[in-house]
């Protein structure tokens, strides 16, 4: 019993770095940095000197309209209430805490928010690309925008990940730190691609392209990158700097995977398969993204081929 009244008299700050050490074992590397950023941005500065017992629903619901002021998109607050829930869990585990009031204060109101995305079709991604001027960066964005993957399991594609016209999706770069190989976001992240020969010539010429650069040639290098996988930073110069020449308005990596998903269903594709390809973990994950935005490919016999 007094081990409880003192667990209950401690500061929110003294548990939260007890719950840091609990959590860093039980979340991915990007999933642990993602917690630590929401908690000190926008947890911490609110509640770090607060007597953990005396926590209750009306304070949850005072920094919830604090954070609701800041206008995040509904996913970003979603992320906030459930790291939050996630740490309140942790107090009841031990002690600190008898119910979890961040449930009991309920989730964040949802804001109206616009689902669409700049995408490229067919003609504009060939006028960006023919403005790369980087080859394997250029093979890069003919990969994103044929298959659709996340760019974080792009960058982390090696050829021994790749047998004959299969490519397996095991792994996803981590995208701070030592951009160390890391599990894919979901069990249904991990998928086998089947490629085009059109790809498998390009894999073929990238090999090609790392001998000559190297003298030599090992299957755990990155397809995209060689010895290394390709940065972020880099990918984004050369992106901007091609968009710059091409005199065209620029879209982010993820967008390229956007542009996949709405050629192919621009292109009756049937949506579970165009949700399995993504990865989703449901087929209506791509429904609510991708089937009710404008429709931006203008046109749909060419969208059908992989350039």
């Amino acid at each position: 019993d007094n081990i409880i009244k003192m667990n209950k008299q401690k500061r929110f700050i003294d548990v939260y770095n007890e719950f840091i050490v609990f959590a860093e074992k039980r979340h991915k590397k990007q999933g642990f940095d993602k917690l630590i950023d929401n908690f000190k941005l926008h947890i911490l500065p609110y509640f770090e000197n607060y007597e953990i017992s005396k926590l209750n629903e009306a304070d949850i619901v005072s920094w919830q309209t604090n954070i609701l002021g800041k206008k995040f998109s509904n996913s970003f607050n979603n992320s906030l209430y459930y790291n939050f829930s996630e740490f309140i869990k942790f107090c009841i585990i031990y002690k600190y805490l008898d119910y979890n009031v961040v449930i009991k204060a309920g989730k964040f109101p949802k804001r109206v928010e616009s689902k669409e995305h700049s995408v490229y079709n067919i003609f504009e991604f060939i006028w960006f690309k023919v403005h790369l001027k980087n080859y394997v960066i250029k093979q890069f964005f003919n990969f994103m925008f044929n298959y659709g993957t996340r760019p974080s399991e792009a960058m982390a594609l090696r050829f021994c990940d790749y047998r004959k016209s299969k490519l397996k999706i095991i792994h996803s770069i981590q995208r701070r730190g030592k951009r160390e190989l890391d599990t894919p976001k979901n069990s249904s992240s991990i998928r086998t691609l089947r490629l085009s020969p059109l790809c498998r010539f390009r894999f073929w010429r990238l090999k090609n392209h790392y001998i000559k650069k190297y003298g030599d040639f090992n299957e755990n290098y990155f397809i995209f990158g060689g010895r290394k996988p390709l940065s972020t930073t880099t990918i984004d110069r050369y992106k901007k700097q091609a968009c710059q020449k091409a005199n065209m308005h620029e879209i982010t990596q993820h967008e390229f995977r956007h542009s996949y998903a709405t050629r192919k269903i621009h292109s009756h594709i049937p949506i579970d398969v165009v949700s399995r390809n993504l990865g989703h973990s449901k087929v209506s994950t791509t429904v609510d993204i991708y089937l009710h935005q404008e429709k931006r490919v203008s046109d749909t016999l060419f969208s059908r081929f992989n350039f």
